[in-house]
């Protein structure tokens, strides 16, 4: 079943870089953007992770917490934060368990070859826990600044 607007966010929690665990459950009263993607370190995904810090002091203003997620490892994270200098959170999912929830995990085709991965994706969550809105197969660089202006019509 696809998720929708208005459904309940699929509940997580997960371990950021550093090994804490962050959960739905704990930022409920806060605007949430949750955005997968496939790999640290990938042009597109460096282009979308250093979007999403250029403006982060704005999605701060507007009291929204901004995670990543993707497949990578706690090792690889910590490098790709140091690496771009990122101020929020990139959470661990190896298992695909969380990006498989949300719809954001699945067969991929790059260069004639198939596979399993995570989407390009974002979700919005509301302070209810509730999906606001979702992006799918966003473009990385110009996504966060178009997303940060949608929010004030949210």
């Amino acid at each position: 079943m696809t998720l929708q607007v208005g459904d309940p966010a699929p509940d997580f929690s997960l371990a950021d870089a550093d090994g804490n665990t962050v959960s739905l459950a704990e930022l409920k009263g806060k605007r949430v953007v949750l955005y997968f993607y496939p790999r640290d370190n990938t042009p597109g995904c460096m282009k979308e992770a250093c979007a999403f810090r250029d403006n982060y002091s704005a999605y701060q203003a507007k009291d929204v917490v901004v995670l990543g997620v993707s497949a990578d490892d706690a090792k690889s994270h910590q490098k790709f934060i140091a690496k771009h200098d990122l101020p929020f959170p990139l959470l661990v999912d190896e298992d695909a368990k969380v990006a498989t929830a949300y719809g954001s995990y699945g067969l991929k085709k790059f260069m004639g070859k198939e596979y399993m991965g995570i989407s390009r994706s974002t979700f919005v969550i509301d302070p209810d826990g509730c999906l606001e809105k979702i992006y799918r197969k966003v473009k990385a660089e110009k996504h966060p600044v178009e997303l940060l202006a949608e929010l004030d019509e949210l």
